[in-house]
């Protein structure tokens, strides 16, 4: 077709310079409850089990970010790959925090180093605030809020300190809470949601951020 004006349908193919131009896909934000034993992308070659199978086939989303293996808790995907690159941007350094359980309990120094910062072999986290929400039966319940996103970051922090993590929960991503979505369940944001997070849609235009000491 070569007329300006030419109406195109749904069902049509285009092509621009002989390349296909696939058509628009709406922006699509998707907020899932991720379970343990679910891998964090769209296609595993081991054939275990991924994200891809718990939302949606269309429109075509992708996970911003990973969540461990064993991990669960909050994972936010969506086709805005504007956003996702923002949101992962690691200038702005986008709130993550995290419900553990431990084994034992976090002395005053634990407590400390957290908030300092903890070397993690060949490299250093940055302070974390910590707040511990329950001990009971030589195990602990911890809430940690992180600005950073090394592999099993939270994890290693807390291995560091002779405490295994028996359990680990996202429970924000930046204004994303978990609150009553179930396991495995999925649902759209709301429009305060999308209000919110359009803030870190260009990290460039604010300063860098520091973490808490």
């Amino acid at each position: 077709m070569r007329e300006l004006g030419t109406l195109v349908n749904p069902a049509d193919e285009v092509e621009v310079g002989g390349k296909r131009v696939e058509p628009y896909a709406q922006a699509s934000y998707l907020l899932l409850n991720k379970p343990a034993g679910v891998v964090t992308t769209m296609h595993d070659p081991q054939g275990r089990r991924t994200v891809a199978d718990l939302v949606p086939s269309a429109p075509r989303v992708v996970p911003v970010g990973r969540l461990d293996y064993a991990t669960t808790g909050v994972l936010l995907l969506t086709n805005d790959g504007e956003l996702a690159h923002a949101l992962l941007h690691p200038r702005f350094g986008v709130e993550k925090t995290y419900r553990a359980t431990i084994s034992g309990r976090l002395t005053d120094d634990d407590v400390r180093r957290f908030r300092e910062g903890i070397v993690l072999g060949s490299d250093r986290a940055g302070g974390a605030p910590v707040r511990v929400v329950s001990v009971q039966q030589g195990r602990s319940v911890v809430d940690v809020t992180i600005h950073e996103g090394r592999n099993r970051q939270v994890r290693r922090m807390f291995e560091a300190l002779d405490h295994a993590v028996l359990a680990l929960t996202r429970t924000r991503f930046g204004p994303l809470a978990l609150g009553a979505l179930p396991l495995g369940a999925v649902r759209l944001l709301t429009e305060r949601e999308l209000a919110a997070l359009e803030r870190h849609r260009r990290p460039q235009e604010h300063g860098p951020r520091t973490n808490p000491a």
